[in-house]
């Protein structure tokens, strides 16, 4: 899943190799190499990244019609990609604000009921766009995926029989 998302969009680095041979806690892997240097990074770009990293979830949904816990750390990255986009980098319907605060560490002898830099509606609003953010992903890559079933289908039967993708490989499947 994660690899078709990523070739068949745009504004995603290109797929360089995909693996389902286990690596660490991951159950396989899907590399993904910039054209070029970035020090900087485009809405869109973050937009698709988070796409990308829903597209395991999705895969899984449309393959085997249930959830696991395989996307947990796509969904922590994503969730947490997108409130980067919000509360850092000013990308989001919320406009160009940042919404930070006293990220240091809580000690023992501090204030544990610190005030917060934003009223309670404005952390709900918060909570609703970076929400609204991931679930957009969610539904590109639900859609990329279920538009392209026979090429999903293609791909994982060819990495149950190979292992491992070339980025090539799989975007001569497309």
């Amino acid at each position: 899943g994660h690899a078709l998302v990523a070739a068949l969009l745009p504004n995603a680095d290109p797929v360089h190799k995909v693996t389902i041979i286990p690596r660490g806690m991951a159950l396989g892997l899907t590399m993904q190499l910039p054209v070029d240097d970035k020090h900087n990074y485009s809405r869109e770009y973050l937009e698709a990244n988070i796409a990308v990293l829903m597209g395991g979830r999705v895969s899984e949904e449309l393959t085997f019609e249930r959830m696991t816990t395989g996307a947990g750390n796509d969904i922590e990255r994503a969730t947490a990609m997108a409130r980067k986009m919000v509360c850092e980098w000013g990308m989001s319907e919320l406009g160009p604000l940042a919404f930070g605060g006293d990220s240091e560490p809580v000690f023992l002898g501090r204030d544990f009921a610190q005030k917060s830099a934003y009223s309670e509606e404005t952390a709900q609003r918060i909570d609703a766009e970076v929400s609204r953010i991931v679930q957009r992903a969610y539904e590109q890559a639900r859609d990329i995926l279920k538009r392209h079933r026979a090429v999903l289908d293609r791909i994982a039967a060819d990495l149950l029989e190979k292992e491992s993708l070339e980025g090539a490989e799989v975007y001569a499947t497309i």
